[in-house]
């Protein structure tokens, strides 16, 4: 267990970079560009403010989205499959595997790059149902 838990932390904690490397990403077209949406932005380095996003950003925003929709289910099925002890090796192995698919996907999202986006994607969604099988199956020896 104390192995499946170290594990689950560094993938926490590669999650969190790889989403912070996305607003950096943002961040750094925005002021490559001087491009802001937003007046304060935009007057702050004495520019116009844009009526639109760029596309890098844009993009960068939607990459975003769709770890939102991914990332908090992994780290509740993760704990839960932590905290039960869930076929360890298994488990350690999906955490492994989602978080590189994630990793993956942002890379083939911000590239635009299909059919890969939709693999890493699939990759990743397969993980988390096992891990919620995995986690009803511990649960339920355990009643």
């Amino acid at each position: 267990m104390n192995n499946l838990l170290y594990v689950y932390a560094l993938c926490v904690v590669a999650l969190f970079i790889k989403m912070f490397a996305i607003s950096c990403y943002q961040g750094f077209y925005r002021i490559k560009n001087k491009a802001f949406k937003n007046s304060e932005d935009a007057d702050f380095v004495s520019v116009a403010a844009q009526a639109e996003e760029l596309p890098q950003v844009v993009r960068a925003g939607q990459a975003w989205a769709n770890d939102l929709e991914n990332i908090p289910l992994f780290w509740v099925l993760g704990g839960l499959c932590v905290a039960l002890n869930a076929a360890p090796e298994l488990t350690l192995w999906l955490f492994c595997i989602f978080t590189i698919a994630r990793i993956l996907h942002t890379a083939a999202y911000l590239r635009a790059i299909q059919p890969w986006r939709t693999v890493f994607y699939t990759v990743g969604i397969i993980c988390l149902l096992v891990m919620a099988i995995n986690a009803a199956m511990a649960a339920w020896q355990h009643l």
